[in-house]
């Protein structure tokens, strides 16, 4: 590989930070998988042109390898890209119908993702799917390393190469989004500011402890949801879709008095607890059952540490004093999935969790009560102790809000986790809290 002569050589590499030298070592690999779908086939598209033209002038990375210098660091070292290395162009059988091609990408998806990118390339790739799916006439899936930054970033970088097809010479906008005003000025008080501190303060320290812990030495032990093998990272996984209105979404929202993200990742746990009750369903004593259903379980939530205020041109986001700046701005929280027990459909014994309402009202608490903690902001120096040790993950769970919908990405290992059984639970949650919030819900005097 040949490096860039003339002015590109001559720009200095750019340090790596913690992050990504964790997300690229030796015992760990993360990539992200974006597929676009297509109204239109693909069979016009001047994919190389787009890329050389568009695409790699976004961000210096798309050009460039990790290397280490004597004493370990990485850095950012740019060199001539291939597109050939990089863009693919799959064969899959011909004349098949719709629902066989959706297997078949999603087997395609499970297949590259176990593929590690070579370190002597940039690490991105490229592939063009021209065969129809039930959702699209065509997909381009973008695979790329995590250490070239997260969703917010790729997703800005997806963007800058798009037009407006009213006027393609205007650039894409989006809402901006402003954040609510506090409907009480008196709550904003010195008292409640001391409180706030202290409780950041508290929250901190046991966050902090609780993450060094589950990350290093105390780990969940095996349940339906977790094998506790080696490994895992390596073997054959399945994909697949969920869609959810936006709207019901917002409904229950409303009704429960949280986030749209509380929403959902209400509605992931509660999917999950209801999978792990109905996986230990047969056996025949009970008690087992409901250790099994019950059994601790930790999920790795991924929260942006970014005040997000709206979409970013790439230009604003690789400015030196950005608000909302390029690369991996997130943090790790260790969050316990509440448990519950399934008596007359969905309910627990803890009366915190005495109803698919009080159970997603539960996980409001837990996480507001993690984001008021600096170790969001300290996930950087965190990755630096931990990057030796490696983890368990059986089932990994994405989402994404689009033209009226809640697009719900699952992965799980195949072999080890049914996935239409998880799916249904999923679903069967989703239906249960809409139920219980907003259609058995009177409506308000007010």
């Amino acid at each position: 590989m040949e490096y860039y002569s003339d002015e590109k050589e001559a720009l200095p590499d750019m340090p790596v930070s913690p992050s990504g030298q964790y997300f690229n070592s030796s015992v760990f690999s993360l990539s992200v998988l974006a597929v676009m779908e297509f109204e239109v086939p693909l069979d016009d598209l001047p994919i190389m042109t787009l890329v050389q033209d568009v695409f790699l002038p976004i961000n210096p990375r798309f050009s460039s390898i990790m290397v280490g210098d004597e004493n370990g660091v990485k850095k950012w070292k740019r060199v001539e890209v291939r597109l050939e290395d990089h863009i693919k162009f799959p064969s899959f059988p011909a004349g098949m119908s719709l629902e066989f091609y959706d297997n078949y990408l999603n087997d395609y998806l499970s297949k590259i993702s176990l593929d590690r990118f070579p370190q002597n390339k940039p690490l991105w790739e490229l592939h063009m799917i021209k065969y129809p799916t039930r959702n699209a006439a065509g997909n381009l899936i973008f695979k790329l390393h995590h250490a070239l930054g997260d969703g917010f970033s790729l997703m800005g970088a997806f963007l800058s190469c798009l037009q407006r097809a009213d006027n393609p010479s205007m650039p894409v906008t989006f809402p901006s989004h402003e954040p609510s005003s506090n409907r009480d000025g008196k709550q904003n008080g010195i008292f409640r500011c001391v409180g706030r501190v202290f409780s950041g303060v508290a929250n901190t320290v046991s966050d902090i402890g609780s993450a060094l812990v589950k990350s290093s030495f105390v780990t969940d032990g095996q349940t339906p949801i977790r094998s506790g093998e080696d490994g895992v990272e390596f073997r054959p996984c399945a994909i697949t879709t969920l869609a959810f209105s936006l709207d019901h979404i917002k409904q229950i929202k409303a009704k429960l008095g949280v986030t749209v993200n509380d929403v959902v990742t209400g509605i992931i746990f509660l999917g999950t607890r209801l999978y792990m009750q109905a996986s230990s369903s047969s056996s025949s004593h009970d008690d087992l059952q409901q250790q099994q259903g019950n059994a601790d379980a930790t999920a790795l939530v991924v929260l942006n540490t970014r005040g997000l205020g709206g979409y970013k041109t790439i230009g604003e986001m690789v400015k030196p004093d950005s608000k909302m700046p390029w690369g991996n701005h997130f943090a790790f929280l260790h969050v316990s999935i509440p448990k519950l027990s399934c008596n007359n459909g969905v309910s627990s014994a803890d009366e915190s969790n005495s109803s698919p309402i009080s159970f997603v009202k539960n996980v409001h608490t837990i996480i507001k009560r993690k984001r008021n903690s600096a170790v969001v902001y300290l996930t950087g120096r965190m990755l630096e102790i931990m990057r030796k040790f490696r983890g368990h993950e059986n089932v990994g769970i994405t989402m994404m809000s689009y033209a009226g919908k809640m697009r719900v990405t699952i992965r799980i290992e195949k072999g080890f986790i049914d996935l239409q059984t998880f799916t249904s639970c999923i679903e069967n949650a989703f239906d249960v809290l809409f139920k219980d919030a907003v259609q058995n819900t009177p409506p308000s005097n007010s």
